[in-house]
């Protein structure tokens, strides 16, 4: 089937819900260029060829690059807020404080709103740090680990980068160690049970028991 194909429904019609449809940039407003490049690149985000005028950067594992340039925007330098994904907020900001970013103290979410440290349970998107570029536009990092069920089509599984991959390994790892101890078995198929969990736990779909 091809994929224009794939995006009408029962009716033969064009359906806008199966539209295959990915971010691919976003654009943050500076009000010096050469001052935002040198700090996104102290970040260690890769800096992409691009057309003069346009500087684009994307981070380690990001499908989604941010652009910044001189004509690129009207909006107010500093104004933009994005969230970005990693899958240990610690070490996390622990590598940017050791490259010279300045990154607020980790806390997460309570019901009455942010409390100081570390979410006690370790609940995926619940664990967040912040830090702004030299405009004040804001980067608001939140640790997720596993995703809320339908927030990634069933099926697709992927991992930026080796850091996200071997994070998640050491999760299946873990959790196979407990399956193990209720079963009271050694589970010689986990490598299935861990794939299975690690795609679970990005679906939001129920883990292997």
């Amino acid at each position: 089937m091809s994929p224009k194909d794939a995006q009408r429904d029962a009716s033969g019609t064009s359906s806008v819900e199966n539209l295959d449809v990915k971010l691919e940039v976003i654009v943050i407003p500076v009000s010096d260029v050469d001052r935002a490049k040198e700090y996104y690149e102290r970040l260690g985000w890769r800096l992409d060829q691009t057309p003069p005028g346009i500087v684009q950067f994307t981070p380690h594992g990001s499908w989604c690059s941010v652009q910044f340039g001189s004509e690129l925007t009207s909006a107010a330098p500093g104004s933009a807020k994005a969230y970005l994904i990693v899958s240990d907020v610690e070490a996390a900001r622990n590598a940017l404080v050791s490259a010279g970013v300045e990154v607020s103290d980790i806390f997460h979410v309570g019901p009455k709103g942010p409390v100081d440290g570390l979410d006690p349970e370790r609940r995926s998107y619940f664990s967040r740090a912040t830090f702004r570029d030299p405009d004040g536009n804001t980067w608001l990092m939140q640790e997720i680990t596993t995703r809320l069920p339908g927030r990634v089509e069933g099926g697709v599984t992927s991992f930026g980068s080796a850091t996200d991959l071997a994070s998640a390994l050491r999760r299946a790892a873990a959790a196979h160690g407990e399956h193990e101890e209720r079963t009271g078995e050694r589970d010689e198929n986990w490598p299935d049970w861990y794939a299975a969990y690690m795609a679970s736990e990005q679906s939001g779909e129920k883990p292997p028991e």
